[in-house]
């Protein structure tokens, strides 16, 4: 247990039987009356973010969040199997809690997810990838004032909108948190 005082950036919180994480926090005392913390807080689960403001001092149960380095090895159906780098255990986690890492995972590369108590919360995955091109058409240049581009399937599968230059087979860096195209690898 710890008090709205001890909030911090980054904490994960158990509150109502859900895991919050803290994105922002102020302590606020207003000339009249007494203190308290507004906070913003990010469902770990759903990704959905609300404002709470707590009595200053006040008792918020905060969560453990195991962090471990995993490399991906394989998908199994609805299930991605997952190595531990430290102790080669090999958990099997379902898609529903990779999301929308699915799109950039390739095998054995290496990722952080997030366990809370055994149950695995999240996968977290580097900023930017980089991933060959598997399919595109050719680009055609016309009357256009600014850079076009075209769609593009990356060798996961995944969609992504790439410039009229890049060309089948060859290797680019995507954001892993927008699903932009940053560059050429």
């Amino acid at each position: 247990m710890a008090t709205t005082n001890d909030l911090k950036n980054g904490m994960t919180l158990n509150l109502d039987g859900q895991l919050w994480g803290v994105v922002d926090f102020q302590h606020v005392k207003p000339g009249k009356g007494g203190a308290f913390v507004r906070t913003k807080l990010k469902n770990v689960l759903t990704g959905k973010v609300v404002d709470r403001t707590f009595n200053a001092g006040v008792k918020v149960e905060v969560a453990s969040v195991d962090r471990r380095e995993m490399q991906y090895l394989y998908r199994e159906g609805d299930e991605f199997v997952f190595m531990d780098v430290q102790d080669y255990d090999q958990p099997r986690i379902q898609a529903a809690t990779v999301g929308d890492a699915a799109d950039y995972l390739l095998e054995q590369q290496t990722v952080v997810v997030a366990f809370n108590e055994g149950v695995p919360l999240y996968v977290e995955l580097p900023a930017s990838v980089e991933l060959t091109i598997s399919q595109t058409d050719p680009g055609v240049q016309g009357d256009r004032s600014t850079g076009g581009t075209k769609p593009a399937t990356l060798e996961t599968g995944a969609q992504v909108q790439v410039p009229l230059f890049i060309t089948t087979g060859e290797k680019v860096k995507v954001d892993t948190r927008t699903g932009d195209y940053l560059s050429r690898a």
